[in-house]
């Protein structure tokens, strides 16, 4: 018999994933991480890094709408994993920059790669988030009526 501790809860939200609460935890960490980089890395690496990490949680919300439809839930996911690994791009760049040490960038990488994991799951597990699709896309509409049945004075 599980436990409560053991059953999986299921999200009514994108809030309640788990990979958006730590798509979260990533954006604020390279928050942080880039408040002290130097003055003249405001609007290329500071802006570029931010960017990134804040579209991983963006785009997940934006799979999370598109459920309804397998394919682009998926697409939206994978969108999501290429502002990750975008993320760790410039997580390489302030290490080569020494902007950073390598143990104070091993965090947001390690939350990168997490977030890459769980998105690949879903990616591969996609009909579990997204809604039947055999359901009809439109019912018998009244509207459609024969052509004989119009009135004359439509």
């Amino acid at each position: 018999m599980n436990s409560g501790a053991d059953r999986l809860e299921y999200a009514e939200s994108f809030r309640d994933l788990r990979v958006y609460q730590k798509a979260r935890e990533l954006s604020r960490a390279i928050f942080r991480l880039s408040q002290d980089f130097p003055r003249d890395e405001r609007f290329s690496l500071t802006d570029q890094i931010r960017r990134a990490s804040r579209s991983v949680g963006a785009q997940i919300a934006e799979a999370w709408a598109k459920r309804r439809y397998e394919n682009h839930f998926i697409a939206k996911l994978t969108d999501a994993d290429a502002e990750q690994m975008e993320t760790q791009h410039w997580l390489g760049c302030i290490l080569d920059c020494a902007y950073s040490a390598r143990e104070t960038l091993r965090p947001p990488m390690e939350l990168c790669l997490e977030i890459g994991r769980m998105l690949n799951s879903m990616m591969r597990n996609a009909s579990n988030f997204c809604e039947s699709t055999n359901r009809l896309k439109e019912p018998d509409p009244e509207y459609y009526l024969p052509y004989s049945d119009l009135p004359l004075d439509f």
